[in-house]
Formats: structure tokens, sequence, C-alpha cells
């Protein structure tokens, strides 16, 4: 993570998860890091961790099921790489 970027940093958190999930050290349907382990991790806010997890959700890298956790999602629901 580079603070000095001017991409925020939630953002940049989530391109090191979703590079994770790409090069395949992250399965689908494997957990992702809790919002604590990100926090411990990365050295951000858990705000920021929440957004990053949230972004990887819109784009369909990730679901989030309730009381369980995040997890990444099955490959079908992963965005078209072009």
């Amino acid at each position: 993570m580079d603070r000095f970027d001017p991409t925020p940093i939630y953002q940049q958190v989530a391109a090191i998860i979703r590079e994770r999930i790409k090069n395949g050290e992250l399965g689908p349907r494997d957990r992702l890091p809790s919002e604590s382990e990100m926090v411990r991790d990365h050295g951000v806010a858990r705000d920021t961790a929440r957004q990053a997890v949230a972004l990887l959700r819109e784009e369909g890298w990730v679901m989030t099921l309730p009381q369980r956790g995040s997890f990444v999602a099955d490959r079908e629901s992963w965005p078209a790489q072009g």
C-alpha cells in the first residue's frame, strides 16, 4: 500500500485482496480476512477495511453472509476479465 498514491486507501486494500483472488491464493468460498485482520495487516481503520469489502462485493468478487463473514464468490459471479 502506498499512502502517497492518490488512489483511496480502501481501493488499494481492495486491489490487494482482488489480486489474491485472481492469483488463486484465495479461492471460491474461501473466507476473507476479517476486518480486524485487515486493520492489523494493512494498518488501516476498520471503516476502510469495511469499504474495501463493500467495493469487492459490488464488483462481484465477494459475498457476505450475515453472522458468518465475507467469502470469495463463485467464479460465475466474478466480473469479466479482459
